[in-house]
């Protein structure tokens, strides 16, 4: 597919999204509490899409500096839309609005307790971003280009699981589920698979 951020692509990523068949049985909370991340394409300077990540503020309580997408837990009577476009926002001063949500992926269920409904959202034409530095360390573009190669995700096993772990090989770090599994994902919707990733491990130190 095409990595320009155009009607083009955006027209594709939605058709992909809609394509989907979302798969949330057996995943309704029981006890997790409800969360949400937005995949934000926005353009790059090379005219190229990419999505949003960032690194969390190591003031954060829990997962400080750890690698995440934009998002947050849903406040009651809010929906995943809404919670990850209004995260969106507070993390990253970028605002969207419903009509750009082009489509909705797979729960996925942490181990430390959290339902995460990641929200594939389009920019149209994001202007400069304003971190908070109380939840943002940096905020990082991911080309839809470098996520595509096979060899971008492994996955490994540790010993207190016997459930895969995988990775996402970024900026010569690892990073890992849930926001690699997220990404895995939403690489493959993008080609025009079905991959299920709810059963992907996360490394023991993002368990608490």
């Amino acid at each position: 597919m095409s990595h320009a951020h155009d009607d083009a692509t955006r027209a594709l990523i939605a058709a992909r999204c809609a394509a989907f068949p979302r798969h949330d049985d057996g995943l309704s909370p029981a006890g997790l509490k409800r969360a949400a991340v937005a995949i934000a394409l926005v353009a790059m300077e090379d005219g190229s899409a990419a999505f949003l990540l960032t690194r969390r503020s190591p003031r954060l309580r829990s997962h400080a500096y750890q690698w995440a997408l934009p998002g947050g837990r849903c406040d009651a009577g809010e929906t995943a839309p809404e919670t990850a476009l209004r995260e969106l926002h507070e993390e990253l001063g970028l605002a969207l609005h419903a009509g750009d949500v082009l489509g909705i992926l797979d729960d996925y269920p942490t181990r430390s307790g959290y339902l995460v409904t990641p929200v594939v959202a389009w920019a149209a034409a994001a202007g400069p971003l304003a971190p908070n530095p109380d939840e943002v360390a940096s905020v990082h573009h991911v080309g839809l280009g470098e996520i595509a190669p096979p060899d971008v995700f492994d996955f490994t096993s540790i010993p207190e699981s016997d459930r895969r772990v995988v990775r996402f090989r970024y900026e010569d770090d690892f990073i890992h589920a849930p926001t690699a599994a997220l990404i895995y994902q939403f690489r493959e919707v993008l080609a025009g698979r079905v991959t299920r990733v709810a059963d992907l491990e996360q490394p023991v130190f993002a368990w608490k």
